[in-house]
């Protein structure tokens, strides 16, 4: 019998997902009928596939098909004839078992299947909490340790890094982040995309030059530009956000992480050297390292462990009011509040925002008037580069609306307009007052957060951690005025 051909997705293109044997790549452009997509992120999946096509060479065979079924059946892939590396989706994963491939281990992780499930057996689902579980990753690795105890004296840097931007300043001041250059393969994609669009196919966003990596070397050269320009300053300015610098110091990387470009720790191997070189400080090198080997292997291993499910059962808050037609047009013209319309600009643009304006500006607000979390969901998966299906249920669902009731986060991540306008400059230019809560120029934030704290009262009052603003809520001398005002808002 011949050897398998493995199956790789367009989140399994960097070399640990490849043994050397035969691979089949497979576009399928039904996807974006299906699914809403931005325009930059189908093209950088496409890149990326056909940029490890050109590398494999004969090894490989990439294949344009209208479902990935019928690609692998027409080629007689089933059964032993077939193998995937474990499945990066439930749908995925019940193609696979359709199919009879042979099923590999996970890869592109820190922590395996089993010794998550080992960790989780026996807790409750709220306490399956990042924090215990990053804990335990660090104390198994050794990463950043000393003698059994964290560098440093403690695991979380978190507290540390929540600097305010500097006052009066447009940017960071950082260097503009690494950017490929790109070639002919982009400018085929270029044409595909413009096809489909002739064709009917309405993606999300506008056209504009690849600013992520889509090969192996390019991942590698975006990932020493972080090292060298952006760690530093990662720690202290993690939480802030500025009109004229979108990227800030974040690293960017998770676009080639999530397309299996770069191994977690790999990075984290990197950090971990520069803090010990005296490179960078202790707090951007903690955070960095939480994000991959605790957030995000976690949030990986709650998409598999809360089931295929999860997101169309969960909604505590009973929230069921439809996204606004602007989010998917992500037109942030006709939005009047200056933080939310500069980030669904920004997205538009270029098929990112970094995680603060995701969680504290459109996840707060989307909290706060009550958006589905399903569609909400979808939205963050299609809209950004970054989006894929296991990474969003968690983050959206869980993290940013609380629909699960407590699974991801503690309480909801509610604010108003005092945190915006205290880590960012956004307020300056708007014409709401973050500081009021009714009138024409009530910020829908500041006001937002006590009509949402209104709304799910009798949901959240067993949370301990939700007694302090719960009580500010019920001393509210003018709660029913501002509930009322929201109610009926049309312009925010």
């Amino acid at each position: 019998m011949t050897d398998p051909t493995r199956w790789l997705t367009a989140e399994q293109l960097g070399p640990h997902f490849d043994d050397g044997g035969r691979i089949i790549l497979i576009e399928n452009h039904e996807v974006f009928r299906r699914r809403p997509t931005h325009r930059l992120k189908a093209h950088l999946y496409l890149s990326a596939l056909r940029h490890r096509a050109r590398e494999l060479g004969d090894r490989g065979e990439l294949v344009e098909a209208p479902s990935y079924a019928a690609a692998l059946r027409e080629r007689g892939l089933t059964g032993e004839r077939l193998e995937v590396v474990g499945a990066t989706s439930w749908a995925q994963a019940r193609l696979v078992e359709r199919l009879g491939a042979s099923i590999l281990p996970d890869r592109g992780i820190v922590t395996d299947r089993a010794t998550f499930a080992a960790w989780a057996e026996g807790r409750k689902p709220t306490q399956l909490l990042m924090d215990r579980f990053y804990r335990e990753v660090r104390e198994r690795t050794g990463i950043l340790m000393e003698g059994g105890e964290p560098v440093g004296g403690q695991f979380s840097f978190d507290h540390d890094n929540r600097q305010r931007p500097p006052k009066g300043a447009v940017s960071l001041g950082l260097p503009d982040p690494w950017r490929p250059v790109e070639d002919d393969i982009d400018a085929s994609v270029r044409e595909t995309l413009d096809r489909l669009e002739a064709d009917g196919v309405r993606f999300l966003g506008a056209d504009a030059p690849r600013a992520f990596a889509a090969t192996r070397d390019e991942a590698l050269a975006a990932l020493d530009d972080f090292i060298g320009t952006r760690l530093t300053d990662f720690g202290p300015f993690e939480d802030a956000s500025l009109q004229g610098d979108d990227t800030m110091a974040h690293s960017r990387l998770s676009v080639p992480l999530n397309l299996g470009l770069l191994h977690p720790l790999e990075i984290v191997d990197r950090v971990v050297a520069a803090h010990r070189d005296g490179a960078a400080p202790l707090n951007s090198a903690e955070g960095i390292v939480r994000q991959l080997i605790g957030w995000r292997d976690w949030v990986w291993h709650l998409y598999w462990h809360l089931g295929p499910d999860y997101v169309e059962r969960s909604n505590h808050l009973g929230a069921t009011t439809p996204l606004p037609a602007e989010w998917w047009q992500l037109d942030g013209a006709q939005i009047e509040a200056r933080c939310l319309s500069h980030v669904l600009d920004g997205a538009g643009r270029t098929g990112y925002a970094h995680h603060i304006q995701r969680l504290m500006v459109l996840g707060n607000f989307s909290l706060q008037r009550g958006y589905d979390p399903a569609e909400l969901t979808a939205w963050f998966q299609g809209a950004f580069v970054d989006g894929t299906p296991w990474v969003m249920p968690a983050n959206v669902v869980g993290m940013s609306q609380f629909a699960d009731g407590g699974m991801v986060a503690t309480k909801p991540y509610a604010s108003g307009g005092a945190y915006i306008d205290r880590m960012s400059d956004f307020c300056g230019s708007c014409r709401f007052s973050p500081s009021k809560r009714l009138g024409e120029d009530a910020c829908p934030f500041t006001a937002g957060y006590w009509a949402v704290l209104d709304r799910v009262e009798p949901r959240i009052r067993g949370n301990h951690r939700m007694a302090q603003p719960l009580a500010g809520l019920r001393r509210l001398a003018d709660r029913e005025e501002v509930v009322a005002q929201e109610r009926a808002r049309t312009a925010y």
